[in-house]
C-alpha cells in the first residue's frame, strides 16, 4: 500500500513514545490523521480491511466505520490495541513506525491489560439468606421482562451504592429461575465504580471470553475482536434459556456487547448509573428501603433482642441508618455482638456517635460503628485486606498480610463475615463491598503509615510468588533452573504435594496472580512482576493466552523499568510464546527478535538458544520447516555450549519433529531417541513422554508398528502416571494411526473418539484436527468425509497447514472411493499444493492417486474425466 500524503503543517509523524495516558495515544493518533493527509474515516476503514482481508481475517472481523471512530475520542478507559496499530499502518505504513506505536501501547497497557482481568461464576452468588422487602420492585421487574421475551429481555437495577442492587438482581434471578429453569446461568462482577485504581473497569472482551469459556467454547476458538467474541456469545447461547447477571456496571458501553439479545434469555444489570441508552431495557431506579421494609429487615437479621424502654427503637435504628440496606445489615452484625443490650440501647448510642462525630449518612455511620467496635486485631486486619488488589483472597493471603498465624486468619475472617463486613465470595474465599473497601482503605491511609502498608503487600506477593513458585516445582521439576529462585516466605503456605494440588491452586488463583502481577509492576514492585513472569510460563502456556499475554506483558515493562535486560529478554520470549497460541505471528515474531537481540548483548547462550528455539516453533507452525530445522540446530549448539540438558533435549525433540514433518524419518528417530535419553537422566519424565509418543509416531511412518506400539506404549504410561490427559490424547491419535494401519477400523475409531473428547475439553484446537483426521482414515467414505470436513475447518481456522493438506488428501480419498473422481481431482490437487509449499514427502502418494485417476479415465473409450467447480 503506498504511503498516504503528509500534511504541510509538520513535517514528522508524532512519537507515540511520549504518550503516558490513553488520552494522550488519542491526541498523538489525531494528530498522525492530520499529519497523513487527514483521510476521511471511511478511507481509514477502507485500508484497513483491505490489509486484514488480505491477512485472512473473515469477515466478520473486519472494522467498522463507528469503531475507527471510536479510537479517535478523549476520554476512554480502553482502546482496542490491534485497531488503533492497525490504524497507524493505514496512515503510515513503516514498519519501524508502527513497532514504535505497538511499543508505546504496551508501556501504558497497565491500566488495559488490569481491564481485561475478570472471573465469571457459572452460578449465582451465594450467602443471599434473610432477603426482606422489595415486594413491589421485583414484580415490576419481572412483569416488564415478560412482556419482552420474543427480544431478549434486559433489566436494568439502577441506584446508590449499597442500596441492595445485587441482591434484588439475583433475587429477581432465582424467582425466575423457579418459574422456569435456565439451560445456562452466567455472572460477572464488571468492576464499574472499584476504588483501586488498579482494579479498572472490565473490558467487555475479557468478560465475553470468560463467558464462552464457561459455555464450554475451547480456547482457540474465541476470536480475538471485540464484535466477533459478542456474535460468537449470541450465537453459542441461541435457543437456551440463559439468564446473565452483569453487576456493578460502569455505564451503557460497557455493557451493550454484554447483551443477549436473544428471545427467552434474561440479563440482570445493576450500576450505580442511569443506563438510559441501553436498548429496550427495563429500567429499575432503586431506592431505599421504605420504613416498614427497614424494620422488617432489622426484625428478621436480630430475632429476640429486647426493645427496652422504647418501643420505637428498631424504627430509630431503621432512620438513622437511613433505610439504607448496607448499613442496616453492619449495625445488625453489631446487635448481634452485643448480647444484653437492648435495642434502646443501640438506638441511644447510634445517636451519639451521629452528634459526635457528625456523620451525615447512613452508611457512613454504620461502616464507622462496625469498625469502631471491631476489636483492635480486626480492624488491622479489615485495613490490610482492602489493601489486596485481587477480588478475592483465602486465609493465607490474610495470614501473609496480616502477619498471623493460619487458626488466627481464619478466625478473624469468620468473624468479620459474621457480622457482614467481609463477604462469602466461594468457599473459604471473601472480599469486600465496594463501598466497605472504599472505607477501609480511607481507614488505612490514616492510621497505618506508609511503611506498614507496604511491608503488608511485600508479605502478600512474597507469598503469591513463593507458592507459585512451589507449585511449579512439582509440575515441572526438571526446568526449576529456568525459572527465578525466590526465598521461603515467612508467613503460612499450603503444602502443594502433589501435582493435582500444586495445579489446584493455581488454577483458584489464576486471576489474583494475574491482578499481582499488574500492581506489582505498576505500583512499586517491580521484580515481582518479572519474576512472575518467568516463573508462570510454563503453566500460562497451558491454554490460558490471555492472561499470559497480560502477565509477560507486566513483566516486560517492570524489567524495561529496572534496566534488567535479561528480565526483559525472558518477558519477551513468554510474550512472544503466547502470541504465537493465539496467531498473532507478526506480533511474536517481532517479540522473539527482540529477546534474540537482548540476549546477544548479555552474551548469554541458554537466552540466546530459548529464543532460537521458539523462533523456530514458530517457523513450524507456520510450515516453513526447513527454516525451522535451521532455528533448532542452532539453539541446539547453544544449549550445549551452556550445558543445559533441559533444553538440549527439547531442541532435539524439535529438530526431529521438524525433519519428521520433512520425510526425514531416520534422522527424526535419532533425535527423539536422544532427547528421550537426556530427558531420563534429568529427570523430566513429562518431556520423556512427548520423546516416546513422537519415537513412536516416526516408526509409524518408518512401517517398525512393534517398536511404534511398544514406545507409544510407554508414553502413554508416563502421562497417565503423571495425570497428563493431553498428553495421553496425542498418544492415542497415535495408537488410532496404528490401527487404521494395521487394518483395524474399530479400535482406531475407538482411540481417536477418546483422545478427540480430551482436546475439545482442554480446548486443544490443532489436537482436534489430528483426532478429526484420524477418525476421517478409519471410517467408511461417508462418515470420512464429515471427520475431514470438521478437520479442514479447524485446520484453515487456527493455521495449520499440514492438517489442512492431509484433510484435502482423506477427502479426495472418500470422494474417489463413493465414485465422485471430479471431487476427488480437486481435493487432491490442493492437497498436492499444500504438501508441495511444506516440503512434506506425501506428495508422492498423492501422484499416485492422482495418475490412478488418470488412467481409469485413459482406459475407458469416451470417458470424460469430470471437473469439480470448488
Amino acid at each position: 500500500m503506498p504511503a498516504p500524503p503528509k500534511s504541510a503543517a509538520f513535517h514528522q509523524p508524532p512519537d507515540p513514545g511520549q504518550a503516558a495516558t490513553l488520552d494522550d495515544v488519542v491526541e498523538r493518533l489525531r494528530l498522525l490523521k492530520v499529519w497523513a493527509g487527514d483521510p476521511s474515516y471511511e478511507i481509514i476503514k477502507d485500508r484497513i480491511n483491505a490489509t486484514w482481508s488480505e491477512a485472512g481475517r473473515p469477515a466478520v472481523e473486519l472494522a467498522r466505520k463507528t469503531t475507527v471512530v471510536d479510537c479517535f475520542r478523549p476520554g476512554r478507559r480502553r482502546l482496542n490495541t490491534d485497531l488503533v496499530v492497525a490504524i497507524v499502518d493505514a496512515l503510515h505504513p513503516d514498519v519501524g513506525y508502527v513497532s514504535q506505536w505497538r511499543q508505546a501501547l504496551r508501556i501504558i497497557g497497565g491500566e488495559t491489560s488490569a481491564a481485561s482481568q475478570v472471573r465469571v461464576h457459572h452460578q449465582l452468588p451465594h450467602d443471599l439468606a434473610g432477603f426482606t422487602g422489595r415486594t413491589g420492585e421485583l414484580d415490576r421487574l419481572r412483569a416488564g421482562l415478560r412482556r419482552r421475551v420474543s427480544t431478549g429481555m434486559v433489566g436494568a437495577i439502577e441506584g446508590m451504592a449499597g442500596i441492595g442492587k445485587t441482591r434484588l438482581a439475583v433475587r429477581a434471578a432465582r424467582l425466575l429461575a423457579e418459574e422456569q429453569p435456565f439451560d445456562h446461568l452466567l455472572f460477572v462482577n464488571l468492576r464499574g465504580f472499584h476504588p483501586d485504581p488498579t482494579q479498572p473497569p472490565v473490558d467487555p472482551a475479557a468478560a465475553l471470553d470468560g463467558f464462552l469459556r464457561v459455555l464450554g467454547v475451547p480456547a482457540q476458538q474465541i476470536p480475538h475482536a471485540l464484535p466477533a467474541r459478542a456474535a460468537a456469545y449470541r450465537q453459542r447461547i441461541a435457543g437456551t434459556r440463559t439468564l446473565v447477571v452483569l453487576d456493578d456496571a460502569a455505564d451503557a458501553d460497557q455493557v451493550r456487547p454484554l447483551l443477549a439479545q436473544v428471545p427467552g434469555c434474561v440479563t440482570l444489570i445493576t450500576s450505580r448509573r442511569r443506563l438510559v441508552p441501553l436498548p429496550s431495557a427495563v429500567r429499575l431506579p432503586l431506592d431505599v428501603f421504605t420504613p416498614d421494609e427497614a424494620i422488617a429487615y432489622l426484625a428478621d437479621a436480630v430475632p429476640g433482642t429486647p426493645v427496652g424502654v422504647d418501643p420505637r427503637a428498631m424504627a430509630r435504628i431503621a432512620r438513622l441508618c437511613g433505610h439504607l440496606p448496607l448499613a442496616l445489615g453492619l449495625v445488625a452484625g453489631h446487635i448481634r455482638g452485643r448480647p444484653g443490650w437492648t435495642l434502646t440501647d443501640h438506638a441511644d448510642r447510634l445517636t451519639e456517635r451521629h452528634q459526635d462525630r457528625r456523620l451525615d449518612t447512613g452508611v457512613e455511620l454504620a461502616l464507622d460503628l462496625s469498625y469502631r467496635r471491631l476489636p483492635d486485631s480486626h480492624r488491622r486486619t479489615l485495613r490490610l485486606i482492602a489493601l489486596h488488589p485481587g477480588q478475592d483472597l483465602d486465609w493465607y493471603a490474610v495470614a501473609a498480610l496480616a502477619d498471623v498465624t493460619l487458626p488466627t486468619a481464619r478466625a478473624q475472617l469468620d468473624e468479620l463475615h459474621r457480622d457482614h463486613v467481609v463477604q462469602s465470595a466461594a468457599q473459604g474465599r471473601y472480599g469486600l463491598h465496594d463501598v466497605l473497601r472504599a472505607y477501609a482503605l480511607n481507614q488505612a491511609g490514616d492510621e497505618d503509615p506508609p511503611s506498614v502498608r507496604r511491608a503488608a503487600l511485600t508479605r502478600l506477593f512474597d507469598y503469591y510468588l513463593s507458592t507459585a513458585a512451589a507449585a511449579m516445582d512439582v509440575l515441572h521439576p526438571a526446568e526449576a533452573h529456568r525459572r527465578p529462585r525466590v526465598p521461603a516466605p515467612t508467613t503460612p503456605v499450603p503444602a502443594l504435594l502433589d501435582a493435582d494440588l500444586a495445579r489446584a491452586w493455581l488454577d483458584a488463583e489464576r486471576d489474583t496472580l494475574v491482578a499481582v502481577a499488574v500492581h506489582t509492576a505498576a505500583q512499586g514492585w517491580p521484580q515481582h512482576s518479572t519474576r512472575l513472569s518467568a516463573t508462570l510460563y510454563r503453566y500460562l502456556n497451558g491454554g490460558y493466552h490471555t492472561e499470559a499475554l497480560i502477565v509477560h506483558g507486566c513483566g516486560h515493562d517492570a524489567a524495561r523499568g529496572l534496566r534488567d535486560l535479561a528480565g526483559q529478554a525472558s518477558a519477551l520470549i513468554n510474550l512472544g510464546a503466547a502470541c504465537v497460541q493465539v496467531g498473532r505471528f507478526e506480533e511474536a515474531a517481532d517479540n522473539l527478535e527482540q529477546a534474540l537481540d537482548l540476549y546477544q548483548q548479555g552474551d548469554d547462550d541458554t537466552g540466546h538458544a530459548r529464543a532460537l528455539t521458539n523462533l523456530g516453533v514458530l517457523e513450524a507452525r507456520l510450515g516453513r520447516y526447513r527454516q525451522a530445522t535451521q532455528r533448532h540446530e542452532a539453539a541446539l549448539a547453544g544449549y550445549r555450549r551452556a550445558g543445559d540438558l533441559t533444553g538440549e533435549a527439547r531442541a532435539l525433540g524439535n529438530l526431529g519433529f521438524a525433519e519428521a514433518r520433512l520425510g526425514e524419518h531416520l534422522n527424526a528417530a535419532e533425535r527423539y531417541a536422544q532427547a528421550r535419553d537426556l530427558c531420563r537422566q534429568t529427570g523430566d519424565r513429562t518431556a520423556e513422554a512427548s520423546m516416546l509418543g513422537n519415537l513412536g509416531d516416526v516408526e509409524l511412518q518408518l512401517e517398525r508398528y512393534d517398536a511404534a506400539r511398544e514406545h507409544i506404549g510407554q508414553a502413554r504410561s508416563l502421562y497417565q502416571e503423571r495425570g497428563d490427559r493431553d498428553g495421553e490424547a496425542w498418544t492415542l491419535t497415535s495408537l488410532g494411526v496404528l490401527e487404521t494401519r494395521l487394518g483395524n477400523p474399530a479400535p482406531a475409531t475407538d482411540h481417536h473418539r477418546q483422545a478427540l473428547e480430551v482436546f475439545r475439553r482442554a480446548s486443544a484446537r490443532d489436537g482436534e484436527t489430528y483426532a478429526l483426521n484420524g477418525l476421517g482414515e478409519a471410517a467408511d467414505p461417508a462418515d470420512s468425509l464429515a471427520h475431514h470436513g470438521a478437520a479442514l475447518d479447524i485446520a484453515t481456522e487456527i493455521g495449520a497447514p499440514d492438517q489442512q493438506a492431509r484433510a484435502h488428501a482423506g477427502l479426495g480419498r472418500a470422494w474417489q472411493n463413493l465414485g465422485d473422481v471430479g471431487r476427488a481431482r480437486h481435493h487432491y490437487r490442493t492437497a498436492l499444493a499444500l504438501y508441495g509449499q511444506l516440503g512434506m514427502p506425501q506428495t508422492g502418494k498423492i501422484r499416485v492417486q492422482l495418475d490412478t485417476i488418470a488412467a481409469e479415465a485413459a482406459a475407458s473409450p469416451g470417458a470424460q474425466l469430470p471437473e469439480f467447480d470448488p
